[in-house]
């Protein structure tokens, strides 16, 4: 029973729309009447400024890190051992897209996975982070440098031979490339949004 409540729990974590609950109480917005509409960091960035975005974006990996220590807090074992807090990692993941709150609509995963692997792995987190933060840089677009960030985890994951981050890793990569279709299709366009600084936005602008 234990562990059901605390999975349970895991979801509500992660469902929590922290860019709609900062954008209504602070703003006076609901950020997903504009953007692109969605409820993550990217689109807060884009309708409520850098600071609402900075928010979001710590709480949505907060959702994520928390979710996975639970097992841990809550003294919870499974036949899964080892892999027990990426399976609160997922519910917090599965609570962000689909989430209770928001009529089982979501974010996309990006931050609360990243949340997720502090959690797990922080070593892989700083790498992580370190790669998106640079492939921003170099494409000017978020969408695109978080599907790069997550293929290249899954390889790197694969390198040191963690079986179980890769099995995640590789759902998660596949699932993220999923819900950035409408982007993929952008970006194939060459209508994606940019970010205002890096190597695609001042290509793209001279």
């Amino acid at each position: 029973m234990k562990l059901i409540g605390l999975l349970i729990l895991a979801y509500l974590l992660g469902a929590i729309p922290n860019g709609v609950w900062v954008g209504k109480t602070f703003f006076h917005t609901d950020i997903r009447q504009s953007g692109s509409g969605n409820i993550g960091t990217t689109n807060t960035y884009r309708v409520l400024g850098p600071y609402a975005g900075t928010i979001v974006m710590v709480l949505d990996i907060a959702k994520g890190t928390v979710a996975t220590l639970l097992p841990t807090w809550g003294h919870v074992t499974t036949i899964l051992g080892t892999a027990t807090p990426l399976l609160f990692g997922l519910m917090a993941i599965l609570g962000h897209t689909f989430s209770v709150f928001d009529h089982f609509k979501g974010g996309k995963a990006v931050a609360t996975s990243a949340g997720m692997l502090l959690a797990y792995n922080p070593i892989m987190f700083v790498i992580a982070a370190g790669l998106w933060v640079s492939l921003i840089y170099w494409t000017s677009m978020v969408s695109l440098a978080s599907m790069i960030a997550f293929s290249l985890i899954t390889v790197i994951s694969l390198a040191f031979q963690d079986w179980y981050l890769t099995g995640i890793a590789v759902v998660l990569t596949v699932f993220v490339f999923y819900r950035h279709r409408a982007n993929i299709a952008r970006i194939k366009a060459g209508t994606e949004s940019l970010v205002p600084f890096g190597h695609g936005y001042h290509k793209r602008a001279h």
